[in-house]
């Protein structure tokens, strides 16, 4: 009888060892990658005329490799701090403002929610994330001072996976008529300051991250 017994509770303790192997396999931990993202940006500087100008910003994205159909997911876009030029061109830079930067809601997925968290050195109002068009926006009205350093929000967006295939995050703006970041800056040339509105793109645009739904 106590043979019996042990033969049976070995066996139910083996059932429920292979029953927890499918939920453990679904938990798939999220990996982080940093990117050093470069921005091909224009400023259309009155009297001095357009202006073309590299900026840099690293950043870490956390996300899961695989997702369950219809689950869902946390995506982390944390900037790393960084500094306003002081100068451009041989102009002064006195300050950038009203500051916007788009975020595509990746294809094969649904947003469900977006929360914006840490960010200094960027002015007195609060950064906020609205969502149109299928394209979540972060945007601040600064103003952040030439030479300033400064360090951008980071973006935790949660998102519910389609049936299949993969969900890809990538910034926004593929060009100066199609840009994903855009601010105005304000230079200061000879004795007057003027205000350039400028437009930027990723240059190029990398995959952030990769989830696959399975």
């Amino acid at each position: 009888m106590k043979a019996t017994l042990q033969r049976r509770t070995a066996r139910a303790l083996v059932c429920a060892s292979f029953a927890l192997v499918p939920i453990a396999a679904l938990a798939t931990p999220a990996t982080a990658e940093s990117f050093d993202i470069t921005f091909d940006c224009r400023a259309d500087a009155p009297i001095v005329g357009p202006q073309q100008v590299s900026l840099s910003q690293a950043t870490e994205v956390t996300a899961p490799a695989t997702v369950a159909p219809g689950g869902e997911l946390d995506v982390v876009v944390d900037p790393a701090p960084n500094t306003v030029p002081a100068e451009v061109s041989g102009y002064t830079v006195k300050e950038v403002k009203d500051f916007a930067l788009e975020i595509p809601i990746p294809a094969n997925s649904t947003y469900v929610d977006a929360v914006l968290s840490g960010g200094s050195g960027i002015g007195d109002t609060p950064p906020v994330i609205e969502v149109a068009d299928g394209v979540a926006t972060v945007s601040f009205p600064g103003p952040i001072a030439g030479g300033a350093e400064f360090e951008l929000p980071t973006v935790t967006a949660t998102l519910a996976a389609g049936e299949s295939g993969t969900i890809e995050t990538r910034l926004g703006g593929t060009s100066y008529d199609d840009p994903g970041l855009t601010f105005t800056a304000v230079a200061t040339v000879g004795f007057i300051d003027i205000e350039a509105p400028t437009v930027c793109f990723p240059n190029p645009s990398p995959t952030l991250s990769t989830t696959t739904i399975s």
